[in-house]
């Protein structure tokens, strides 16, 4: 994106796709775990048992169960990021979009671990989009 307007109108204008961002937070009261769960066992009336079990799965296939029962407060920023992206896969939305991975992953180098994490979660979600500016493009490999 060339500036903060494009972003803006590119979010804005894809209202259905699952949004990671600084801006969409986890509920507090909540564990990771539980963030995740309750998606599936609002949009598709599954027990907790079930969404759990769902949200349990993609945590251990990214090798994170450990977070899975800590809350917002206490969670890395990796930790932060890996709930909320689950949260969005486990939605089902046509597109992810992930916006400003600087702003939410701020002490890693996070291209390498997006790339990571978006590589062990394939066939969990359709299209995931990394939303970021123009002068950070020399951080991605090309495509």
């Amino acid at each position: 994106m060339a500036d903060d307007a494009e972003r803006r109108a590119l979010v804005d204008q894809h209202g259905a796709a699952a949004l990671v961002s600084e801006t969409m937070p986890l509920r507090a009261n909540l564990s990771v775990l539980e963030n995740i769960a309750i998606v599936p066992q609002y949009r598709e009336n599954l027990p907790y048992a079930a969404a759990a079990d769902l949200a349990w799965g993609l945590l251990a296939r990214l090798g994170r169960t450990d977070c899975a029962f800590k809350r917002d407060p206490a969670l890395t920023c990796e930790e932060r990021f890996v709930a909320k992206l689950l949260r969005a896969c486990i939605l089902r939305a046509p597109i992810i979009l992930v916006d400003r991975p600087a702003l939410l992953l701020p002490d890693i180098h996070y291209p390498p671990f997006l790339e990571a994490t978006l590589g062990a979660l394939e066939g969990h979600y359709q299209t995931c989009w990394i939303v970021d500016y123009a002068w950070n493009a020399p951080l991605y490999p090309p495509r």
